[in-house]
């Protein structure tokens, strides 16, 4: 099967797999409903995953997804600092209307416990690939403080997107992620901006 047959499997089944999830919740949707939904064989999934737990760990591929759309979309006009703000923005649009918080603090819970690999904090992932990008960028062009390294900078900015789903989720999304967010993450952010 060539790499990209098998992203497009992979890719299939986690779609699906996240529709489910948020559709019919967690505990409703069965390994057979995934393979139904996502137009795979038994053989791919099992390929791919465990079971049904293992998917969790793979909602930070589903945002990778996501941030890899939202690059192809982005203004290459646009300074880093709005680069950073729309990336948040969009990303947290797509949580709140596909993932529910049942499912995140699942994922958050999941990340707190286990003992193998903590896929949010995979610096090999898109997101941290395209916020350096975006950050080095930034301080190439004066935007951003250069005396703070990007991986500090990254650091910091992953930090706050935590702590934010972390709040929403603790509070059960009394309050609107998106537009907290629009609020808060440039406050938190612009520190790294150059005075």
């Amino acid at each position: 099967m060539s790499k990209k047959n098998s992203r497009n499997t992979k890719s299939k089944i986690v779609d699906a797999a996240w529709c489910l999830f948020y559709e019919q919740g967690y505990d409703d949707t069965t390994v057979e409903d995934i393979i139904f939904e996502s137009g795979t064989s038994k053989g791919s999934f099992y390929h791919y995953f465990a079971g049904k737990d293992a998917l969790l760990s793979s909602l930070s591929y589903l945002f990778d997804e996501k941030y890899e759309e939202i690059e192809e979309q982005i203004d290459p006009e646009m300074g880093s600092f709005d680069k950073l703000m729309f990336y948040n923005d969009e990303l947290f649009k797509m949580i709140e209307n596909r993932i529910s918080i049942d499912l995140l603090a699942r994922l958050y819970s999941s990340q707190l416990i286990t003992k193998s690999e903590k896929h949010l904090l995979d610096r090999n992932r898109t997101y941290y690939k395209l916020l350096r990008q975006t950050i080095s960028v930034g301080q190439e062009s004066g935007e951003l403080r250069s005396d703070v390294s990007a991986n500090e900078i990254v650091k910091a900015y992953a930090l706050c997107e935590r702590a934010i789903l972390y709040d929403w989720c603790i509070c059960n999304g009394e309050y609107a992620l998106r537009e907290y967010s629009k609020r808060m993450m440039p406050i938190f952010m612009s520190e790294f901006r150059k005075k």
